[in-house]
């Protein structure tokens, strides 16, 4: 029997269905309900999601703030350059992309167009090291003299309302270049709503990288190799998930991210604290026991995290509910429309 391909997971997605800025309000967002098969899938809104729970689920969030990760300079020959900050790291140093017309080498300095420079300290993997000789610590810096990063299908400028938008309601701990694009859709009336409705609420923190935009590279997906991202779930949302699973309650993942950060903490067998790194790779035959039900955004064809929630409600359902959104016009990515996943 033949393994998982890349191309298993491919589907034509029109341009047009590609969300390219936010709606006027946050909750306004369709969501389609795919529960497991044969149940006929429920064309919905997020407003609907607390009738869709019961008093006792969890919600789980993940509370990362995007940082303004995207910098743009000169090195010494005079070529552009454009820096996506990866990963923030001690003494002003980073993990970065850099763009550029050749790869700059260890020991070359770049000059940022917000002043101060980028010294290269050399590679690590496909990103670089950085050292920043600016003002200040570099976390500080970045938030007056970065731009806000937003995904490369969205083919526009970053403009006034992305600060706000391209960041949850509940963000509250910077390291991300990628928002936890499933809370997007929470304002503060849902999230009235949902705790009115009884539904409890809990947080972990997973700072996004840019490698959830990197492509599959190989078409055997047993030789894919995962990005690694740090994450951090608390001891108060394991005493949270242990409460309401004794009560009958279901945990409810508000993203893959959470869905990530939550069975990188139960590779033990149950879920525990945990601080760390993880490069777990999800896809179908990956047996997921952390939660009950997933909120997600639609992803990218051939994309790890398609493949992810394919683990999680079937591949063939997954396909099938996607050309249901296709037809219906869903929109898609980042700023785009919501599902909420049952288990197959």
């Amino acid at each position: 029997m033949r393994g998982l391909e890349k191309s298993d997971f491919h589907y034509e997605l029109p341009a047009g269905l590609i969300a390219q800025a936010p709606l006027p309000e946050r909750s306004a967002s369709r969501m389609l309900v795919v529960p497991p098969a044969p149940a006929p899938f429920a064309d919905r809104g997020i407003a609907d999601l607390p009738g869709l729970l019961q008093p006792g689920d969890l919600l789980v969030f993940n509370d990362t703030r995007v940082i303004p990760a995207r910098l743009h300079g000169r090195k010494d020959s005079g070529g552009r350059v454009e820096i996506l900050v990866e990963r923030l790291l001690p003494g002003n140093e980073a993990l970065a992309q850099v763009g550029a017309s050749k790869s700059p080498k260890a020991g070359s300095r770049i000059a940022l167009d917000a002043g101060g420079e980028a010294e290269v300290l050399g590679r690590e993997g496909e990103f670089y090291r950085l050292r920043f000789h600016v003002e200040g610590a570099l976390a500080d810096w970045l938030q007056h003299a970065g731009s806000l990063p937003l995904p490369p299908y969205i083919h526009r400028a970053p403009g006034a309302d992305d600060q706000a938008r391209y960041q949850t309601v509940f963000a509250r701990h910077p390291g991300a270049v990628a928002a936890p694009t499933a809370g997007l859709h929470f304002d503060e009336a849902l999230l009235q709503a949902l705790a009115a409705r009884g539904v409890e609420r809990g947080h972990v923190t997973l700072h996004v990288g840019a490698g959830t935009f990197q492509p599959v590279r190989v078409d055997d997906l047993s030789r894919h190799q995962m990005h690694s991202e740090w994450l951090q779930v608390g001891a108060p949302l394991v005493e949270q998930v242990r409460r309401t699973r004794e009560r009958g309650g279901r945990v409810v993942a508000v993203g893959t991210t959470v869905l990530r950060a939550l069975e990188a903490a139960s590779q033990g067998g149950e879920l525990r604290p945990f601080t760390g790194e993880t490069s777990i790779f999800i896809l179908p035959g990956y047996r997921i026991t952390s939660i009950d039900a997933l909120l997600t955004n639609f992803h990218l064809p051939e994309s790890t995290l398609l493949m992810l929630v394919s683990a999680f409600a079937g591949r063939e359902r997954i396909m099938e509910a996607y050309a249901h959104a296709i037809g219906e016009r869903y929109r898609f990515f980042s700023y785009g429309d919501a599902m909420l996943l049952w288990p197959a």
